[in-house]
């Protein structure tokens, strides 16, 4: 794998962008196709892994799996390990991630919206 140059100017610009736009920074938390799923189910309460695989069934288990650290790692999601036999891991929405809801819950909005054609009729 190539190392990516810390002062490149790609690396300047999209620095730039994160630090100026704020929907390219939250794009960069929560974009791709399953962050928002994930969260959207966590919005209920802790759930266990499998609980979450078993809501999103159509999510493979290396992409769960890599969004939730990556949730992690961006403080959206908690995980919490107790040390029983087997491994009991649930996971949770922090407080930056319940802050997501109102934008979570504008695209769900939208998206009934959009499925029932409120939008369709141009101006």
């Amino acid at each position: 794998m190539t190392a990516i140059k810390e002062s490149s100017t790609i690396q300047e610009n999209k620095q730039y962008a994160l630090d100026t736009c704020p929907v390219t920074y939250v794009m960069e938390k929560i974009g791709g196709y399953w962050k928002p799923i994930i969260i959207h189910h966590l919005s209920i309460g802790t759930m266990r892994y499998s609980e979450l695989k078993r809501t999103i069934p159509a999510i493979t288990e290396k992409m769960l799996i890599q969004h939730l650290k990556q949730l992690e790692a961006d403080g959206i999601v908690i995980r919490e390990a107790k040390p029983v036999v087997p491994p009991f891991v649930t996971y949770k929405l922090s407080n930056s991630g319940k802050g997501l809801l109102p934008v979570i819950e504008a695209m769900a909005v939208w998206a009934f919206k959009e499925k029932d054609g409120v939008f369709s009729t141009e101006n």
